[in-house]
């Protein structure tokens, strides 16, 4: 087995070594595009394998450390400023946020991964209590929340790249024959029945947060089956309709329906209730220039003072009665040491499987990630559109296997600038992803752009004429990948349950899905539960 050393070293300092900026120039010499290549932080990486002495040269007492800054851990932090807890958030990163950190450039802040937050379900209390806290809900009128009309994203939301046409919307319509369009319906109707069914248990059959999913056996056991068999089996055989269903199984998972469990692919298109008596669709989303980057920034401006960032920890482990956590301290450059009596981990069990060495007792090995690719394009013009819808907030082109781009300055009130910046999403579903992972760590941004131009040519043949920058960035393990018999399965329960009471768990993987919410109800419940119990 690689050691805990060893593997914290070589993970970090190959996972996504960034790039100083660079440019491709023309043969005059003349420079016509800059990029960078980036990622979580390599540089600590680098360091640790130079480091022999791990004795903390520093000890702290706290009565709760919180290991990672994504939102599970500043959900958590929240529930402990708010009930005077005295607490520690130890970060890698310069700036908290995991997948919803963002940045920004000369035109607009951008995402470098989550980008949108559904309407949450109206039973998710926690939930809409903290949007109400930062303005996302204005008021309610007869129980129903009112949200802020600049979050909503504005029209238009979303089109499709089909048969030489922009549409509106996401699923193939323009120039699909009727008999896949027949299917298309049937198969819609479906997630409608599945949306509102209910379990043996009273529960819905999928909701957010997973955790309130029904626990019927009848309805688990579609975890045993791949999405791409469950489409089979009940004939859905349209190329049409079968992309689409992929399509979006890699926008929340990252894996193809091959690969994903049949019960995670119903919940993606039948646990979102939200759009029930709010006048909007359940489909409606919130979103900002910077993505979820606006929630996580509201979640981290109070706990500010509580972070420490740029600390790698190396080690977890009960001493006496009590719970160690040595990690190493970049801005000091030495070894440092908590001791407190609890430890909420809100790090992905990749991670968590080495920290807590001989106290890991689940196999790790069954929670498997996605990598993914992420690029921010900087065009100096209006993109020259073909016929049909105009650019919109999400824009997809039929066939491929990424997941097209975002418009980042959709949500500007004002912008006269025909400047544009542009987030284009692809996930690395090849499978095993240790293979595509590998290959990820080789790529940079001059290797990337060939690829994001072709996929993008058929709606954009002058794109590249246009470009200015492309910052790219590498999320090696970008989210949980729920594989058949996952979501069902013993591992995900064992994951989630605490050791002795002190070390405890609050990650989106633990739900094995990878959305705000999920982090999000991972955080907060943990922290309530710790503060009840003190």
């Amino acid at each position: 087995m690689i050691s805990r050393r060893k593997f914290i070293a070589q993970s970090l300092a190959t996972v996504a070594a960034g790039s100083a900026l660079t440019h491709l120039s023309s043969c005059d010499g003349k420079k016509i595009i800059t990029g960078s290549t980036n990622g979580p932080n390599a540089a600590l990486g680098h360091r640790l394998r130079n480091l022999t002495d791990q004795h903390p040269r520093k000890q702290i007492k706290k009565d709760v450390v919180i290991v990672g800054g994504g939102i599970a851990g500043l959900s958590a932090a929240r529930i402990l400023k708010k009930n005077n807890v005295d607490f520690t958030l130890l970060e890698l990163e310069q700036h908290a946020g995991g997948n919803s950190s963002f940045r920004t450039n000369t035109l607009s802040a951008y995402p470098l991964g989550a980008h949108y937050l559904p309407l949450p379900n109206l039973d998710n209390h926690p939930l809409l209590d903290f949007l109400q806290e930062v303005g996302v809900i204005t008021h309610y009128e007869k129980e129903i929340p009112q949200f802020n009309e600049h979050y909503l994203c504005f029209d238009p939301k979303e089109r499709l790249y089909i048969n030489e046409h922009w549409q509106e919307g996401l699923i193939p319509q323009n120039g699909v024959p009727s008999s896949d369009q027949q299917q298309i319906i049937r198969f819609l109707e479906q997630m409608e029945m599945w949306r509102h069914k209910l379990g043996r248990d009273q529960k819905y059959a999928f909701n957010i947060p997973v955790a309130e999913s029904s626990s019927d056996s009848e309805i688990l056991a579609l975890d045993q089956i791949s999405m791409d068999a469950w489409l089979k089996a009940n004939q859905f055989t349209s190329t049409y309709l079968n992309w689409y269903v992929n399509y979006c199984c890699l926008d929340d998972f990252g894996s193809s329906t091959q690969h994903t469990s049949a019960w995670a692919g119903l919940h993606y298109f039948a646990s979102r209730k939200g759009g029930k008596g709010f006048h909007l669709n359940h489909d409606a989303v919130l979103t900002w220039p910077e993505g979820n980057g606006w929630l996580m920034n509201r979640l981290r401006e109070p706990v500010a003072t509580h972070i420490q960032s740029q600390c790698l920890v190396t080690k977890v482990q009960i001493q006496n009665q009590k719970v160690s956590v040595v990690y190493f301290n970049e801005l000091e450059n030495q070894f440092e040491e908590i001791i407190a009596p609890k430890v909420i981990m809100a790090t992905p069990q990749f991670i968590n499987r080495y920290l807590l060495g001989d106290a890991a007792r689940t196999d790790y090995g069954a929670f498997e990630y996605a990598p993914w690719m992420v690029a921010n394009l900087t065009v100096n013009a209006d993109l020259l559109e073909k016929r049909g819808e105009p650019l919109s907030w999400d824009n997809v082109v039929y066939g491929s296997n990424s997941l097209g781009y975002v418009n980042a300055m959709h949500q500007h009130l004002t912008s006269a600038s025909p400047k544009k910046v542009i987030t284009y999403y692809k996930p690395l579903s090849d499978y095993p992803y240790t293979a595509s992972r590998q290959q990820l760590q080789k790529q940079t941004w001059e290797n990337w752009l060939p690829l994001i131009l072709e996929d993008l040519k058929r709606p954009h043949p002058q794109l590249k004429e246009h470009l200015e920058e492309v910052a790219v960035w590498h999320w090696g393990h970008g989210m949980i990948s729920p594989k058949p018999g996952f979501m069902a399965g013993d591992v995900r329960r064992m994951a989630q349950s605490p050791i002795a009471d002190k070390i405890f768990f609050a990650h989106s993987d633990l739900s094995g899905i990878s959305i705000f919410e999920e982090a999000f109800y991972w955080g907060t419940k943990v922290a309530n539960e710790m503060v009840s119990a003190s």
